[in-house]
């Protein structure tokens, strides 16, 4: 028996103490991978806050892009009925500027035919006045002749 107390005691003495230290460092690990779970847990609740506050931000920019979107389509809206009424609008003043081009145009054209009549006229009675000095010119060769 007393190799048995010798290995008992061999154990007692060699193996023993490792496993108290062992048993220390599991223990102080254990202490260690508890603070780090911890951890963990704090960072996971706070990666879903962050999750939640993004999710709500995004919601709000769904949101703002959506008035955003309603108020561009408003715009478009009013902007192309801007439009429709000056085009509208100008093709009424085109219509006016040429009726009042055309009276304008009528006018000059009166004016140039007065004008022209003017001269003709004027064309007339110089060769009525050249006419009537001929007819004088005539009516003295024939009392010449007559006499």
């Amino acid at each position: 028996m007393e190799i048995v107390e010798i290995i008992k005691k061999v154990v007692q003495e060699l193996i023993l103490p490792e496993f108290g230290t062992i048993k220390k460092e599991n223990e102080e690990i254990k202490g260690l991978l508890q603070l780090t779970n911890q951890r963990l847990d704090n960072m996971n609740a706070h990666l879903i806050d962050q999750s939640r506050r993004i999710d709500e931000t995004n919601k709000r920019i769904d949101e703002t892009n959506k008035r955003i979107d309603e108020t561009n389509m408003g715009l478009i809206a009013r902007m192309d009925e801007m439009n429709r009424s000056l085009i509208v609008r100008i093709d009424e003043t085109n219509r006016w500027l040429i009726a009042r081009m055309d009276g304008t145009n009528e006018r000059i054209d009166q004016l140039y035919r007065v004008v022209v009549r003017r001269e003709e006229q004027d064309k007339l009675e110089i060769r009525v006045m050249n006419m009537e000095r001929e007819m004088v010119v005539i009516k003295e060769e024939l009392l010449k002749l007559a006499a």
